[in-house]
């Protein structure tokens, strides 16, 4: 049963990345005609009211403690999202942005060792400078010229790893559907308020935008991450994060077929450098056997 269960959840992950991989497209076609702040905003808010029917009670059952933990959680989240929704209106490689926001994964743990003084493991250490040569491969592909676009990206992986660093903590004392619906109603709120003050003018909308923001809300958001959190639920963290890989390489098939983006062959190289070494880290990141040999190695 046990068995069944995993197996499922796996499914439901892989489809979580499958459904990611859309949602960077539908992002970027909606954004190139209505302002990101204003997309943000209505795909979030309308995203969290989605979800409120499956977990009002426990939204509604929180202690004013844990619902400001979570509202300066989502905040986080906010500031990660909004970072890269600019990131995806100036960006003419989604394929790169996706495998730079992979990153999060490597760049969690010097978070948690700077906020709760835990080392990361030795396994990190070994794979860290793996990671760098990806990052140059993917970026410098026009002499030691990093784009734009790519800075932001980076930023908004940063501050995706403190939100990652941060769930953590507050996951522990809240439900992962209850802490999802609150962090999106703040990512919203947040895209209101940027709204406001930068881009207050209407946008004008057709039934292409439509499609691709109902296609970004309901299918990459809404139906994406509860199919994150019900696969996450059965399935170790290790696998999970091995399945969730994934996403930018969907990114990069749906980029080159929808977008016709065109990628070099020393950005491909980059990226499966990169998650070659996000592969690595979590794979052995709990084996003893391996970290001992590295902490032997770093010794001598």
């Amino acid at each position: 049963m046990f068995h069944k269960q995993s197996y499922r959840g796996e499914l439901l992950i892989l489809l979580a990345t499958m459904l990611a991989g859309i949602g960077w497209i539908a992002s970027k076609l909606v954004i190139l005609e209505v302002p990101g702040e204003t997309f943000v905003t209505a795909r979030f808010l309308l995203a969290s009211i989605i979800l409120l029917p499956f977990c009002y009670k426990q939204v509604f059952a929180l202690r004013p403690k844990q619902l400001l933990s979570l509202c300066a959680v989502g905040v986080v989240l906010a500031a990660s999202i909004e970072v890269w929704v600019y990131a995806i209106s100036i960006s003419n490689t989604l394929s790169v942005g996706a495998f730079i926001m992979s990153l999060a994964m490597i760049i969690a743990p010097f978070i948690s060792w700077i906020l709760f003084k835990v080392r990361p493991p030795s396994i990190f250490w070994l794979t860290l400078p793996i990671t760098c040569i990806g990052i140059m491969l993917l970026t410098l592909t026009d002499g030691w010229v990093v784009e734009r676009s790519q800075w932001f990206f980076l930023l908004s992986s940063v501050l995706l790893s403190l939100h990652f660093v941060l769930n953590k903590q507050v996951l522990n004392s809240v439900k992962p559907l209850t802490s999802i619906c609150v962090q999106l109603f703040m990512i919203g709120a947040v895209g209101l308020i940027v709204m406001l003050i930068v881009s207050p003018e209407s946008a004008s909308l057709n039934s292409h935008i439509l499609f691709w923001f109902a296609v970004s809300t309901f299918v990459a958001t809404c139906i994406r991450y509860l199919s994150q959190t019900l696969g996450q639920f059965s399935v170790k963290i290790e696998k999970a994060s091995l399945i969730m890989l994934l996403e930018p390489i969907w990114t990069l098939i749906l980029s080159v077929s929808f977008l016709g983006e065109v990628v070099e062959t020393q950005k491909l190289i980059g990226g499966g450098i990169i998650i070659l070494s996000l592969f690595i880290y979590i794979k052995f990141q709990n084996k003893p056997s391996l970290t001992k040999s590295v902490v032997v190695s770093q010794k001598s």
